[in-house]
């Protein structure tokens, strides 16, 4: 495969995965900030969002202060976000245009559908409704997209390198998660229980689709080290940090297969994959929540820019 078409493919990949991320947490947020402060609401959690997104100083430079208008717009349809709802899937949409015939065209319409149903939507001045109402049309965009993918594209190149994408992504996104609300999860030695527990660790697990699965796994009330180890080492949970890496070295395995070579990637996957695989979450707390995350969103990094030096340049 071209590494121009890999690139645009894995790219694709890359921003579906984040406008699904953008969609969930702007929904979780909206619960949260909807909450009166004496049971469990937070002030902050528009900035928290913001944070989680990667896109404060991208807000401050271009707003006064943080309102929840302001942060709503900004997430979801802002054009001076490129990391925006709509426009992760504007340049989603673009990289997959340019290798239309790299997917199925049951892949492609359920893309284009989507992006279609979010320019429906002005670019500021939206309400709480209508952000909700664009947060499930780009959820159903990318499951739509997802399955269609799933089902009709031959288990290639193209495929894989949709899939690592979002792999890659997906383990940012929850790493960031993480880092953002650390200081919510606090050591065991620290008092739990009441409405700021119940509602601020059950926006984290929903913010990353995991509540239904912590009650399923640990079987009580939610407990933040408990929180941090489903999202940290949960190997069955999908957006953990070890399932997201157990899959990107599936995946590099595959196109290793079929390429006959290994390279960089590998090697740094493998590292973080044995890192995780070593550690539980009595060490992490040992040595620091905020710490061990920091490490693994530059482990990250540096897995994407080897992916993109042995594949896509």
């Amino acid at each position: 495969m071209l590494s121009r078409t890999a690139s645009n493919l894995y790219w694709s990949g890359r921003y579906l995965e984040r406008a699904d991320f953008l969609a969930r947490l702007l929904d979780a947020t909206i619960r949260l900030a909807s909450l009166p402060s004496t049971y469990g609401g937070d002030p902050s959690a528009w900035t928290g969002a913001l944070a989680s997104a990667g896109v404060l100083d991208a807000y401050n430079a271009c707003n006064p202060a943080v309102t929840e208008k302001d942060v709503i717009a900004f997430l979801t349809v802002d054009p001076r976000n490129g990391s925006s709802i709509r426009g992760c899937l504007e340049q989603a949409r673009g990289n997959a245009r340019a290798v239309r015939t790299a997917l199925t065209l049951q892949a492609w319409e359920a893309l284009n559908s989507g992006w279609q149903d979010i320019q429906r939507y002005p670019t500021r001045g939206l309400s709480r409704s209508r952000a909700a109402d664009l947060v499930e049309a780009a959820q159903r965009a990318v499951v739509a997209f997802e399955g269609s993918a799933y089902r009709t594209m031959l288990r290639g190149d193209g495929y894989w390198f949709l899939q690592l994408g979002a792999a890659v992504e997906r383990a940012d996104n929850t790493a960031r998660i993480l880092d953002v609300k650390y200081h919510l999860l606090l050591p065991r030695d620290e008092l739990v229980g009441g409405s700021l527990d119940y509602f601020q660790w059950g926006t984290i697990l929903r913010t990353v689709s995991a509540h239904t699965a912590y009650r399923w796994v640990y079987k009580g009330d939610v407990k933040p080290w408990l929180v941090a180890d489903l999202l940290i080492f949960n190997s069955k949970m999908p957006r953990s940090l070890t399932a997201c890496y157990d899959q990107i070295l599936t995946l590099l395995d595959s196109l290793a297969a079929d390429s006959g070579r290994r390279g960089p990637a590998h090697r740094i996957a493998s590292a973080v994959q044995r890192q995780l695989a070593e550690t539980n979450i009595d060490e992490v707390f040992a040595s620091g929540l905020h710490e061990f995350v920091d490490r693994f969103l530059a482990d990250n990094n540096r897995l994407g820019a080897a992916v993109a030096e042995q594949f896509l340049f």
